[in-house]
């Protein structure tokens, strides 16, 4: 059989496998621009021109393209490596954060007509970005250029580009796969479709039958040790729960045998073909039954040896703590609320999937080394737990993560190294897993669900005098995260109020569901949700002002953070912008006008919620960084962290432009590869800035130090007349270039390196507020955004693009959680909701253009003032609508999300005066509108 197709001009002839589609048969032959993010055609990722129509190529036969001519988005440039307007556009605007989605924007944008330029929400509803909130690539479309020009020296706060811009919008950038191992074997997993069972028996003789399979692993050939997924600087953190295939399972898609072989197709037929035999378990999928009597236990091990608190209540963790007397200060109280909230399951739905590949390298000495190729946010924590499960040393193991595509906390996690690494050290070969979208659903892990009991009193001035909560967090199967989540969420979202009087109760605990883990926010958003919902109907009972109530009670600058839950004492207010924060809200309500906006009958309404977090983790976050001058007169950082939108890249390349009198484009980095930088804890915890940034900035700055003393040595002149620029040490106005101080110390036996180091600690906390102006439909409960503000205590803001962008992102992603996303389990412990078809993501159309003011603040520990900006944004989003929409509507809703049948519902039965679904109506002082 003939076959023909022109790609990017050139021409092949490799016959499609049976039923291939475009996606992969372009991906097999290099063209790794092409992404795979869903494999149904719902995110746009793998987007390419077909005769110049733009078609998703994971549906689209590769045989259909016999003939045709096929173009990449590393074809969109002109034969001389000329930009296409559309990437140049996009790299002026920055229309990125990972970049995992953007060669199919790009590909998509390229074909827009006039028509649907002026119709964006239609166009780009084929396209998902789980990254950017989507203002930044509506810039890049209208040709809006927010990236300025370096300058040298002049690099913190100005809006520099992201260091693998140019690659990024090229297709060029190397994400995880992005790579062609010879002779590598693909791996494919059977799962459980049980919730809880006990392996029987596995017969593995027809998998191995099947042509290309080279092995099938089950819990005989894995380590009997157990470990937790979870990763933290210290292990001990989390729960010893885990194996790396057990002979019980716990959950509906938990591993239970993984085949190898020459093809995926191969490996899952392999798959199909084992027979395995399960005693079925009693199963528990409620939290508060599986801590009741008679819940069956589904960690039956030894507290101490596992550090779970109490296996046989399937209790994790817990923590419990009174400051105070809540019964005094509730008798003290002049109207006490109390009800109860609940959050749901979040995918945190990364463009790329989990997954990585390991092969084996020449060492130094000749003998192999291994080499686990990841999507991971922790390759030093990788790299550590898989040499402790394999009884492997160090420096026989490298891990690189490439450029990832999206994280928000899920790669936070070991969820394929472990088993692939098991296949690679038994077969000798490379292999590779790669977490189809459903699995990503049922396989990886979601955001805690939390149930949240809150009481809170207060006098009629509005002073609060005790404050109460129970939670409940839903770990599933695993402890991974579970207590650490847990105790998080009980501790800025309580400590940001005083009261006299404060009492926690709060427990992480196993079910037979998939895992849930590290998500943006870690727990506090989850509270907070319940927090500033009470905190808000307290304030409406009261007939005071929202905001008034707050100031009233909030903390203030240089105060003790206090929390029943455990005081922290390395965290300080170090920088205090909160006022400033809810200045900007109250400035907002007084000059808004958007209520005109609603359409006729609608209810208006408009809510505000705020929050505190810690920047950084508790019990030390470390990084090492090195910045060494080079022999051309340009610089090399050597920094650990991970880079997967978080702009973290780009922030230390402008610390060190700024200590080193230079510009970014002097200065190369090399980074997540734990055999070219030193140790760093991971790109998880807000730390990126805060931690590795300042490690990069003591080693940039100890390196202009050295640096200068060498050049006033070196040509005899007072160190004090010694002044860095660009290429060159200026000494008593005589310029030295930094060419020839490299070469006098090279001859001298002088290093021009020098080695920055920061554990985290002591950490300060930063502030973000929100505010919506909602509209609501009461004929069908049809929610509209009139107008999001959102102000972010930032401290010193090292980049206001992106950090303007990571608060976009946040606000988008806490969106779609508070108005639709939700990982939906069925009676028998079975995720339904495993495709993004039935798991919706925010898309264009679904995100306000959300208004982002920073607060003029400096930090006293953060590097050159800076505090954290990733997480924080997600946390008071579900709040503020909440307390929107009960403005709005005169019910408080207690449940996320905020599904538009459930407001019609509530909506129904609150006029009809009977009982609220979601919610409870309240005094309504300030309602604009009316049921």
């Amino acid at each position: 059989m003939s076959f023909g197709i022109h790609v990017n001009d050139r021409s092949f002839d490799a016959v499609p496998r049976p039923g291939q589609c475009l996606r992969t048969y372009l991906r097999d032959r290099g063209w790794f621009g092409v992404k795979k993010g869903c494999d149904a055609g719902d995110c746009g990722a793998c987007t390419v021109h077909v005769d110049g129509e733009p078609v998703h190529s994971c549906l689209y036969p590769a045989v259909r393209a016999e003939g045709r001519r096929v173009t990449t988005v590393e074809g969109l440039a002109g034969a001389d490596g000329e930009l296409h307007p559309v990437q140049r556009k996009f790299l002026d605007a920055q229309g990125f954060q990972c970049g995992f989605c953007t060669a199919g924007f790009l590909m998509t944008t390229a074909k827009l007509d006039e028509d649907q330029l002026a119709d964006l929400p239609r166009a780009l509803k084929g396209n998902l970005c789980r990254c950017t909130g989507y203002r930044a690539i509506e810039d890049a479309i209208r040709g809006v250029k927010n990236v300025e020009e370096p300058s040298p020296g002049r690099a913190v706060g100005r809006n520099l580009g992201a260091p693998a811009g140019p690659q990024v919008v090229t297709g060029t950038a190397r994400y995880t796969f992005d790579i062609d191992v010879p002779g590598l074997l693909h791996m494919k997993v059977l799962r459980s479709p049980h919730p809880h069972a006990r392996i029987v028996a596995i017969d593995t003789a027809a998998a191995l039958r099947v042509p290309g399979v080279h092995a099938v692993l089950t819990h005989h050939d894995a380590p009997e040790r157990h470990f937790s997924s979870a990763r933290h600087e210290h292990p001990t953190e989390d729960p010893d729960d885990t194996r790396v295939l057990d002979d019980v399972v716990r959950f509906v898609g938990q591993r239970v045998a993984a085949v190898v072989a020459d093809t995926e197709a191969a490996a899952e037929e392999g798959c199909r073909r084992v027979v395995v035999t399960y005693e079925e378990l009693p199963y528990v999928l409620d939290p508060e039954e599986a801590m009741g009597p008679g819940a069956p236990v589904i960690h039956a091990k030894e507290a101490e040896a596992s550090r779970i608190a109490r296996p046989q209540n399937n209790v994790v963790g817990e923590v419990h703590g009174e400051i105070g007397c809540v019964a005094d200060g509730f008798a003290a109280a002049d109207l006490v609320y109390e009800e109860s909230f609940r959050t749901q399951r979040v995918q945190h739905a990364s463009l790329e999937t989990h997954g990585c590949v390991a092969y084996f390298e020449d060492g130094d000495e000749g003998d192999e080394r291994l080499v686990v190729r990841s999507s991971t946010q922790v390759p030093f924590l990788t790299r550590r737990a898989l040499c402790a499960l394999y009884d492997l040393p160090q420096e026989k193991v490298r891990v690189v993560a490439g450029r990832v595509g999206g994280g928000f906390g899920g790669k936070q996690e070991m969820l394929t190294e472990d088993i692939v690494v098991l296949a690679a050290l038994r077969l000798k070969r490379p292999v590779k897993l790669e977490f189809t979208r459903a699995e990503q659903f049922f396989g990886a892990t979601t955001r805690h669900p939390f149930g949240i009991r809150i009481k809170a009193g207060a006098r009629k001035d509005g002073t609060l005098t005790a404050l109460q909560l129970r939670v409940v967090s839903n770990t599933g199967a695993y402890g991974n995260h579970g207590p650490a989540v847990m105790f998080h969420s009980v501790g800025e979202s309580m400590a940001v109020y005083r009261a006299p009087h404060k009492k926690v109760d709060a427990y992480s605990v196993y079910t037979n569901t998939v895992p849930a883990g590290a998500f943006r926010g870690y727990g506090l958003g989850q509270v907070t949700f319940a927090v500033e919902s009470a905190m808000d109907e307290l304030a409406r009972r009261l007939g005071i002002d929202p905001l008034v109530f707050r100031e009233r009670n909030i903390i203030g600058p240089g105060e003790h953070m206090i929390s029943p839950g455990g005081e922290e004492e390395d965290l300080h207010i170090a920088s205090y912008g909160l006022d400033q924060c809810l200045k900007v809200v109250r400035d907002a309500i007084a000059e808004d006008t958007s209520a005109d906006q609603a359409p006729e009958g609608w209810l208006v309404g408009q809510g505000t919620a705020m929050s505190m977090i810690a920047t950084g983790p508790p019990g030390g976050h470390f990084a090492d960084a090195t910045v060494t001058l080079l022999e051309d007169g340009t610089y090399d950082i050597a920094v650990g962290t991970a880079e997967f939108g978080n702009g973290t890249t780009t922030v230390h390349k402008q610390i060190t432009a700024g200590a080193l009198g230079t510009t970014v484009d002097r200065i190369a980095i090399r980074q997540s590869d734990t055999d070219v930088v030193r140790h760093d804890t991971g790109a998880f915890g807000s730390a990126g800035t805060v931690v590795a940034g300042k490690a990069v900035m003591k080693a940039a700055n100890g390196l202009a130090e050295r640096i200068l003393t060498f050049a006033a040595e070196h040509v005899r002149v007072p160190r004090s007349l010694c002044r860095l620029t660009a290429d060159a040490v200026e000494c008593e106005g005589r310029p030295v270039s930094l060419k020839e101080l490299y070469e006098a110390a090279r001859s001298r036996g002088v290093e021009m390196s020098a080695a920055g180091h920061w554990g985290g600690s002591p950490r300060s906390v930063a502030f973000n507020a929100q505010w919506f102006r909602v509209a609501v439909d009461p004929g069908t409960g049809e929610m509209r955004i009139l107008r999001s503000v959102h102000s972010a205590d930032a401290g010193r803001v090292m980049n206001p693009m992106q950090c303007r962008g990571q608060v976009e992102g946040g606000v988008a992603q806490a969106l779609g959680a508070t108005l639709f996303e939700q990982v939906l389990i069925d009676a028998g412990g079975k995720v339904v909701t495993p495709a993004f078809r039935r798991y919706r993501l925010p898309a264009y159309a679904d995100v306000p253009r959300t208004e982002v003011h920073f607060m003029h603040t400096s930090d006293a520990i953060g590097p050159l003032g800076a505090k954290s900006m990733s997480e924080s944004p997600f946390n008071p989003v579900a709040p503020a609508f909440a307390n929107a929409l009960r403005d709005a509507t005169g019910v408080r809703f207690t449940e996320v999300p905020l599904l538009r049948d459930k407001v019609w519902l509530a909506l129904e039965e609150h006029r009809a005066g009977g009982a609220v679904a979601g919610g409870s109506a309240g005094a309504h002082p300030s309602r604009e509108g009316s049921v």
